[in-house]
């Protein structure tokens, strides 16, 4: 399975001093070795890496420093309708989940439940 992760480098949570793309990926590789992570900076990165080597699930923000999580979500989406997405915010706020699934992600969650919440994407992505 390959993940990309799209995430705006800071921090996962206010208490946390971890970046949360490395949170993230170590996390996920401890869990499932087999599992090919790529990282994206941006955008036009992410897009790149999409083209090359179409990922299973891709993690994206919803801020990243050279566009929109959302526009990008509906780019890729619309390109590539099985591809799972989720997108990610500091907010868990009705407008922006709502926001992200016109957008057709497939999941939306707040950074901070992101940790207790991957494992069941990942499964639903893993069966089908």
């Amino acid at each position: 399975m390959k993940l990309l992760i799209l995430f705006q480098a800071g921090e996962f949570s206010s208490g946390s001093m971890m970046n949360e793309r490395k949170l993230l990926r170590e996390s996920l590789h401890c869990r499932l070795p087999s599992l090919i992570i790529s990282e994206a900076k941006g955008r036009k990165e992410a897009m790149e890496i999409i083209r090359i080597s179409l990922p299973d699930l891709i993690f994206i923000d919803i801020r990243l420093p050279d566009g929109n999580g959302l526009e990008v979500t509906h780019q890729i989406k619309k390109l590539h309708p099985d591809v799972k997405v989720v997108t990610v915010s500091s907010y868990d706020e009705p407008e922006y989940r709502d926001a992200a699934f016109r957008c057709k992600a497939d999941h939306y969650v707040a950074k901070d439940n992101l940790m207790s919440l991957f494992s069941g994407i990942l499964s639903e992505t893993l069966s089908g």
